[in-house]
């Protein structure tokens, strides 16, 4: 799902919600529909609203904007007038009037836009919603308004949104957004293979590692990559991975570089992520190697020679080959599973939270 950047996925939400489908649809009224609009009760009914929206051929804006064919103009279309950011964001995902949509504002403004100005509690009654919102249809947007109490609802004009402005977007199923552009997607696929795949040319030096290193990560992870605090551990650990407390760190466990490099260069430095160039990275990487005593001093690594690399512990992973797709379908059970009663294989470490006896209160069945 399209996830709304400053956590306005809340935004996102109330939209759809209160949408569903249509909300990008130019016709299709979905409100309660006469032969004929009332105007003069649209225009009573509009007395809640003039305190902060002006109509007419001299309205200007005022806390909120004026609304002289707001139908026509479509949402966000009034100059000079400074909408909220939570008004703007949902214009820039594909918000756009019509029946649908300010249906939805009028009965309650803050669940469709959260976060808007919009402070009104809303229009209970959808019924008068309906008369409402055809008064509003009536106002061009020079403010005129016609001269009759009871006008033909074939008067009713369909909402006129500019194509070049608000064109409703053909991918996805939602329509929302827009397609990402080239220099997007190239920003954020950024991930390396094992085999190498995703390496971006480039070289670095154990030397030159040594000192991004002592500058940007020895405050968290030390300076031979021994940890400090709770900080991971780096180096170190080698032939210890059948102890009781295996020491897992990049030469004793971690089967292939690219994850080294690929983590690096997309999480450090820690609070400062993606601010190391591609060479900084490749040297990082190479101080690495040299700290778990799998490289020389002099050596340089780049991305000719990065895949002759070969991690110590590479041969004991293995692919997952088990048959998942039997054990998603088969009916799992939930009682009696077993014939003999359960035995415990296994303790947990330091906390010792496994039962001892068979009338602990804790079931194990």
């Amino acid at each position: 799902m399209l996830k709304f950047p400053d956590n306005n996925t809340q935004l996102l939400r109330a939209l759809l919600s209160a949408l569903c489908v249509g909300w990008l649809s130019m016709s299709s009224p979905v409100l309660a529909q006469t032969d004929e609009i009332d105007v003069a009760k649209g225009e009573k009914l509009y007395r809640q609203c003039q305190g902060c929206h002006a109509v007419g051929t001299e309205a200007v804006n005022g806390f909120g904007p004026q609304l002289n064919g707001v139908y026509q103009r479509g949402i966000g279309g009034v100059e000079n007038y400074d909408y909220s950011a939570a008004f703007k964001k949902a214009i820039d995902y594909g918000l756009q009037w019509n029946d649908e949509t300010l249906d939805a504002f009028l009965a309650a403004p803050a669940s469709l836009i959260p976060g808007t100005r919009m402070a009104f509690p809303g229009v209970a009654s959808k019924a008068d919603r309906s008369v409402l919102l055809d008064y509003l249809n009536l106002i061009d947007v020079d403010g005129v308004l016609p001269k009759s109490e009871k006008i033909p609802r074939e008067v009713r004009p369909e909402p006129k949104i500019p194509a070049a402005d608000f064109a409703q977007p053909a991918h996805g199923n939602l329509h929302l957004g827009r397609a990402a552009l080239a220099e997007e997607v190239a920003a954020w696929d950024i991930d390396v293979r094992p085999d190498g795949v995703g390496l971006p040319p480039g070289r670095g030096s154990v030397v030159d590692g040594t000192e991004i290193y002592d500058e940007q990560c020895a405050a968290c992870h030390g300076i031979f990559g021994e940890g400090l605090g709770r900080w991971p551990v780096l180096a170190g650990g080698q032939d210890t991975l059948l102890d009781e407390r295996p020491e897992k760190t990049i030469g004793s466990y971690w089967p292939y570089l690219s994850t080294v490099y690929d983590y690096v260069r997309r999480a450090m430095p820690f609070g400062n992520a993606r601010s190391l160039s591609d060479d900084d990275v490749y040297a990082v990487t190479a101080y690495l190697l040299y700290l778990n005593d799998l490289v020389e001093e002099d050596f340089v690594l780049d991305n000719s020679n990065f895949t002759a690399v070969q991690m110590p512990n590479a041969d004991n992973f293995i692919a997952d080959n088990r048959d998942l797709e039997q054990n998603l379908n088969a009916e799992p059970c939930m009682e009696n599973c077993r014939d003999q009663p359960v035995e415990i294989t296994q303790r947990a470490r330091i906390l010792d939270v496994t039962p001892d006896t068979e009338d602990s209160e804790t079931s194990l069945d």
